[in-house]
């Protein structure tokens, strides 16, 4: 496994809305491996390799999306002493921000703190009341005339947090879906031929309401959507074994149904024979909230078979998202098998 692309991939910023640095580098791991590739008004990157016929006049669309962004805030205010109030882009725990490092993206990157009221001068009554996000600031250390020489209103913020190994499994911020932007790219690298034309596609804004892949489906209008992304591991205590949703080291997770989207039965069959066919670990995976790409993808030009591969990852949407390293390759084989042998791919109920 290619740990030092997907190190690359994890820490490097792209806030939903601004994910031009992390789509600079999906372009340039994609580029070698297809034969066109562009971008659009939302920032999608859209990557074709055609299928195995290339003189065949009518071959079907396989769609792969993972999106590039991540959760993250933008700057709405610099008061007088040159703290930050900011509001999120996608959904954070909010008793996940107390304490954490940032990144705000201004005239130039710079260092700050979440900060908030500590413990010693909080009322009995305010610590008995959940973290609201007026409880927040940054703090850059700076005296607010520097604050004001570097960040603006409308600035992106990211969380700011390395990738590291822990045992079998890696731990780091952005996972999600940072891990579906690499099983895409380490997916294709194996593929040989496939006999339908392949988009691969690094989508934008997925954590804000899937826009970019509304957009680049409407353009694409595949007969199959692929979402790639992470799926929920509850497998620790204090969770009823009914909720765990997924297990880390339990293999890829293959969707049957999430928040904005329910498989294609047919295809979601496909799959799981083709995994016990290959002897590739794999869990069926149910999300109960929350939803994928694939939900963009059924919905545009008429519908498309959908389904959502997924990487079980523990603790999403905070800093210390953790996944294991089997899940990850498990999801690379299982994808790159069902690229290069799809079936008919009559999908019809």
């Amino acid at each position: 496994m290619n740990v030092d692309l997907l190190k690359k991939l994890v820490e490097t910023p792209g806030v939903s809305g601004r994910e031009d640095r992390v789509r600079k580098l999906v372009l340039e791991e994609l580029k070698p491996m297809v034969d066109s590739i562009n971008t659009d008004v939302l920032g999608n990157v859209i990557g074709v390799k055609k299928g195995r016929d290339a003189k065949a006049k009518i071959r079907k669309k396989i769609m792969v999306a993972a999106h590039i962004d991540e959760i993250g805030f933008y700057v709405t205010f610099i008061d007088e002493k040159g703290f930050l109030r900011f509001h999120p882009a996608g959904g954070f725990d909010l008793r996940a921000l107390k304490a954490q490092r940032v990144v705000v993206h201004g005239r130039k990157d710079v260092i700050g703190v979440i900060g908030s009221k500590p413990i010693h001068i909080l009322t009995e009554e305010e610590k008995k009341k959940p973290p609201e996000l007026k409880d927040y600031f940054i703090d850059l250390g700076m005296k607010k005339e520097q604050v004001d020489e570097i960040v603006k209103l409308g600035d992106p913020v990211t969380m700011e947090r390395s990738m590291a190994e822990m045992g079998d499994c890696l731990t780091a911020k952005a996972f999600d879906d940072r891990i579906g932007v690499f099983v895409m790219v380490e997916a294709l690298r194996k593929v040989k031929f496939s006999p339908a034309d392949l988009y691969i596609v690094g989508t934008t804004q997925e954590e804000v309401g899937l826009r970019g892949a509304f957009a680049a489906a409407s353009g694409v209008n595949p007969e199959v959507g692929i979402a790639l992304d992470g799926t929920l591991a509850n497998d620790f205590p204090g969770v009823e074994p009914q909720d765990e949703v997924s297990t880390l080291g339990g293999g890829a997770a293959i969707s049957f149904m999430n928040g904005a989207a329910i498989s294609n039965p047919k295809l979601f069959d496909r799959f799981v024979e083709l995994a016990e066919k290959h002897k590739i670990k794999y869990q069926k995976d149910l999300l109960p909230r929350g939803g994928t790409d694939a939900g963009a993808l059924q919905r545009v030009s008429g519908g498309a078979a959908v389904i959502t591969l997924s990487v079980p990852t523990r603790y999403m949407h905070t800093t210390v998202e953790t996944l294991h390293k089997d899940d990850v390759q498990a999801a690379i084989d299982l994808l790159t098998t069902y690229l290069e042998d799809p079936g008919d791919m009559d999908y019809r109920l």
